[in-house]
């Protein structure tokens, strides 16, 4: 399987930038006490970012719906 620039950009960059929020989350914010589960563990916190870019990187269908109605409506 031949990796696309476009599914770099569309897919794994969101992904990417959430994973570094995550951590930088952690490392700036983070939580000494340990109490609170995600933020005292960098694993949690980085996977957490990346989840966060998967949901913004998932593609919807809603928007190209909408605009191939208001093409056949002209």
């Amino acid at each position: 399987m031949k990796i696309s620039k476009e599914f770099i950009v569309k897919r794994l960059l969101p992904i990417i930038i959430g994973m570094i929020g995550g951590y930088a989350y952690y490392y700036f914010i983070g939580c000494n006490s340990g109490n609170c589960a995600i933020q005292s563990n960098p694993l949690y916190s980085t996977l957490y970012g990346g989840l966060i870019g998967l949901i913004i990187a998932i593609p919807t269908k809603k928007k190209e719906k909408i605009k191939s109605e208001n093409n056949e409506g002209n």
